[in-house]
């Protein structure tokens, strides 16, 4: 199983990432505990020499870091064949124990390396990299996600065996049964509809205000994040049934497939997409106060807040496109 072509992609990428962060994080204890840059020491010099490299280096790994989510997720559906009972993603996902961890911590290190991209780009505008200690503390913070991920990857594509009889979608995904997922389906559906489209307009609103005026990043950080999960709920709870026309079938991976024009890597994108823009507005705020910071951190935060209103409207609209046409009734 070890020699398809993308688990090694997969596995090799995550390798290299791994080695990547941990050279970045032990330069980064040196920035952390030794810039200064009012000193003209050589060692100074050499800090400021590497540093720019290394931010390069580490923004090409977590760029891989983002895209390997979706190519993970490509890979567990383009496997599903070989497993008995797997129908999809979520099928190979749970062959073992490791698979839906490993797709858990690709999830959180997806906001993690969107946060440490854009904190990396807002220092890198300014001369002076005044947040170059604090985004060295926040690599400090993912290493342990990303080397957990890379570890757990590895143990999940190794221990794959195709004689193991796995769970289809539809009953990893039902309303029968107890246990977590089970409750959250079991949810009336009314209530977080309208707490959907609700926390979508206040996105919106709170977003094109801070685009606006420049003011209110916390606040639509916040309201960013409640939308992240009231749109992830939306989608398996209701909108998925509308993709589907199915009124049981609440997988969030089978959207990913040609039948339904892979429309479901469009909503992912968006919803993560807009998680990041919107959380990292919020992330930078306390940097205003930073002269050398005090033009270019708005001028980041209105690019933020346009792409995470226009991500949560493209996801609003296309879940609202399948629920308006389309003959099922739910």
């Amino acid at each position: 199983m070890i020699l398809h072509p993308a688990i090694l992609a997969l596995v090799a990428g995550a390798a290299v990432i791994g080695l990547m962060i941990i050279g970045a994080s032990w330069f980064g204890l040196q920035i952390i505990r030794k810039w200064d840059l009012s000193s003209g020491s050589e060692l100074q010099l050499g800090l400021e020499k590497k540093t720019y490299l290394i931010s390069t280096v580490m923004a090409y790994a977590f760029g891989f870091q983002i895209i390997s989510l979706f190519l993970f997720i490509h890979t567990a559906d383009s496997l599903c064949s070989m497993f008995t009972g797997a129908m999809c993603a979520a099928g190979t996902l749970a062959v073992n124990s490791y698979g839906y961890p490993v797709f858990i911590l690709k999830i959180v290190n997806f906001l993690f390396a969107g946060l440490w991209l854009i904190m990396n780009f807002a220092d890198n505008r300014s001369q002076d990299y005044p947040l170059i200690r604090k985004k060295y503390l926040l690599l400090l913070v993912i290493m342990p996600f990303v080397l957990a991920e890379a570890l757990l990857q590895a143990v999940y594509f190794f221990s794959l065996k195709a004689d193991v009889i796995t769970s289809c979608c539809g009953s990893l995904f039902s309303t029968e049964g107890r246990g977590t997922v089970q409750s959250f389906l079991s949810m009336p559906v009314g209530p977080v509809r309208v707490l959907f489209f609700a926390s979508a307009a206040c996105a919106a609103a709170t977003g094109s205000y801070l685009y606006l005026t420049g003011r209110g990043a916390y606040l639509f950080s916040s309201v960013s994040l409640i939308t992240f999960v009231v749109s992830a709920l939306s989608l398996m709870l209701f909108v998925s049934l509308y993709i589907y026309e199915i009124p049981t079938h609440h997988c969030p991976f089978c959207i990913l497939k040609k039948e339904y024009h892979f429309i479901g890597y469009l909503l992912y994108a968006a919803l993560l997409g807009g998680a990041v823009a919107g959380i990292g507005a919020g992330m930078l705020q306390p940097f205003r106060t930073i002269h050398s910071l005090s033009l270019i951190i708005p001028d980041v935060q209105r690019r933020l807040a346009l792409v995470a209103v226009l991500s949560s409207a493209v996801f609003t609209f296309t879940a609202l496109y399948y629920m308006l046409f389309t003959d099922f009734i739910l």
